[in-house]
């Protein structure tokens, strides 16, 4: 409220009505008189207990002022009221040499970052014959190193170690990967308001990855390579073309639009079920005033690299289909909270696709059971919500999985598919701190041998949830040694128990154990440049008929253990251009972990892993 006192002054500056020599009014503006009344004196007392903002000493002396002669300024109506046009409006800060463009510089106003149109002088070569087209680049680099223990089977074959001659050896490896983003997009019209026009995006990421394992067939098939790796790697993971239908835009900016190619999708609020970035035609967009939104789309999924999870676009793509029809009303039921209803169709005709990866284990079908392939249609009923209950922050997320399976793996048999999934977490604010509480359920199969397969499984699920990739039990890939060659219980950046050889490369696995996760958890922002989290996860498996099964054990405990994690944020910029961030986890494992995990010596206990990440973006 720095302007008000300022104001009061010069109020108080002002003429008494009976000084001015009054100047004759325009014709029909003798109403416009009304605003010279007398102006009482300010008091500076306490109004309702409040002081006035501001004050803190008595006013000046009224000064009085008797300005014979002036001229009152015109009435608003003197003025046109159309709108006066400023040719080039994005450089009319530069032309008045208050900013100087730079391409190097990400703060300030520049062209390459979609902040002012593309001067078409410059670029007389670039097929364009309007003035509202924009060029948005975007660099990132993203740096990570990884120390992490977790249960590494000792080779059959061969080990590393000839003392090392338990099912479990040395539990120490560690991850370096460098992954470099560049993103490049042309669209026209101005977006403050509204979406493009048309846009044309193309996103490439580049990564090499070095991991150094203690034991040899981790990395690779062979026995006879090493247990180190460097590998690299080009991926496509945008390339689309955007097309906005203006005939069905309204006055509050409402849309629909098309977009056809490899674009990123997210089918719920947190990535629980399909958040991929694939190959596949949208139709989406919004009405009431964006109270109302829906997707249409329809994906044909792409092969994955195995070692950096890249879309390898220069591979057939799998005969992996998915179908999405989604609506979100906000307000709906309670205000300020958004609601989701979807349907998704996962058709997938892989039964006759034996697929290897890069370093030489079989991912199509997975090494469980019969070996034999599979294929599937499974449909997810879904409800998500959004939004705020008051002063709590709640999201949370509700899917039902039906369908066929044609070929379980145990029988040999056609099986249906019903599983259900929920996830729930709330949050409190209170200043500069933000408390968690999180639930999440994923049924299990609870007969592996009859015609209903029971254990929940996603599409491909990248959740930001719990902790995300803080947490232990999220960040790392757990072998299922013992009982599945080449399978791991869960999936890097995933949450679900689903037994696949691969998040990436691998099939929906219904026959599963299933996932229960309570966990609480807070943030606090110290300053705007710096965050400090912490978690705490309890989890255990839904149900362990398949895990007994499969390691041909009588009884297997469903406790997985205490997963708790805390990491630290630091923004130099309060921005995201310089990321930095460090973060700890470690799994306390429970009696089903131990079960399964238990290398000979009482190994198998704790678990840790270590993540040192920074990112830069232009």
């Amino acid at each position: 409220m720095s302007w008000l006192l300022p104001a009061l002054l010069l109020l108080q500056a002002s003429p008494p009505p009976d000084e001015v020599q009054a100047q004759p009014a325009p014709p029909g503006e003798e109403a416009s008189q009304d605003w010279e009344q007398d102006i009482p004196p300010v008091d500076p007392a306490i109004i309702d207990g409040r002081q006035r903002p501001g004050y803190t000493a008595p006013l000046p002396e009224r000064i009085e002022q008797n300005n014979e002669g002036a001229i009152r300024a015109p009435p608003p109506s003197a003025f046109p009221t159309d709108q006066l046009p400023i040719p080039d409006r994005w450089r009319l800060i530069e032309s008045l040499g208050l900013v100087k463009e730079n391409l190097l510089d990400p703060y300030n106003q520049n062209t390459y970052k979609g902040d002012r149109p593309i001067n078409r002088a410059k670029v007389p070569w670039l097929p364009i014959k309007e003035d509202d087209w924009f060029f948005v680049a975007n660099l990132i680099s993203d740096s990570v190193y990884e120390p992490r223990t977790f249960p590494i089977p000792v080779g059959v074959q061969t080990t590393e170690d000839p003392d090392r001659n338990d099912v479990f050896g040395n539990d120490f490896s560690q991850v370096f990967s460098q992954t470099f983003i560049a993103g490049f997009a042309l669209l026209k019209g101005s977006t403050t308001f509204k979406p493009p026009s048309i846009e044309y995006r193309v996103t490439l990421a580049y990564n090499v990855n070095y991991v150094d394992v203690p034991e040899r067939r981790v990395l690779f098939v062979e026995p006879s390579r090493p247990s180190h790796r460097l590998d690299h790697f080009l991926g496509v993971q945008e390339a689309f073309v955007d097309y906005h239908f203006s005939q069905f835009d309204n006055d509050r900016f409402d849309f629909i639009s098309i977009r056809a190619g490899i674009q990123p999708f997210q089918s719920d609020f947190r990535g629980f079920l399909f958040n991929d970035q694939q190959l596949g035609v949208r139709l989406f967009g919004s009405r009431d005033n964006n109270r109302f939104q829906f997707n249409l789309g329809a994906f044909w999924r792409l092969e994955k690299d195995t070692n950096s999870g890249l879309n390898a676009i220069l591979r057939s793509p799998r005969d992996d289909f998915v179908f999405v029809a989604n609506a979100y009303r906000q307000d709906f039921l309670i205000p300020a909270l958004t609601s989701q209803i979807t349907v998704v169709y996962n058709m997938n005709r892989e039964a006759d696709d034996i697929q290897i990866d890069t370093n030489g284990f079989p991912v199509r079908p997975a090494l469980l059971g019969t070996l034999r392939g599979r294929e599937y249609d499974a449909v997810y009923l879904g409800y998500n919500v959004d939004g705020r209950l008051g002063r709590v922050n709640l999201t949370g997320s509700f899917y039902w999985a039906l369908g066929e399976d044609r070929n379980s793996f145990f029988t040999d048999r056609p099986a249906n598919i019903n599983a259900q999934f929920a996830a729930v977490e709330a949050s409190y604010d209170r200043n500069w701190m933000r408390f968690r509480l999180s639930a999440a359920y994923a049924s299990g199969d609870s007969d592996p041998y009859d015609d209903t397969e029971g254990g929940f499984d996603a599409i491909f699920e990248n959740p930001v949830f719990a902790g995300a990739d803080t947490s232990y039990w999220i960040r790392q890939t757990i072998p299922f040694a013992g009982g599945g060659r080449a399978v791991s219980i869960n999936g890097r950046n995933g949450l679900l128990n689903s037994l696949r050889s691969s998040k990436e490369q691998g099939q929906s696995n219904f026959n599963n154990p299933g996932l229960i996760l309570a966990g609480i958890g807070a943030d606090f922002d110290l300053t705007p440049q710096f965050r400090l989290s912490a978690n705490a996860n309890h989890l255990w498996f839904e149900n362990t008929a398949t895990l007994q099964v499969l390691r041909n054990e009588g009884s297997i405990p469903r406790e997985i253990g205490f997963d708790l994690s805390a990491a630290a944020i630091w923004r130099p910029k309060a921005n995201q251009n310089l990321v930095f961030r460090l973060s700890a986890a470690t799994l306390v494992a429970g009696d089903g972990f131990k079960d399964l995990f238990t290398a000979r010596g009482g190994g198998g206990q704790e678990f840790v892993s270590i993540l040192a990440n920074v990112v830069l973006t232009y």
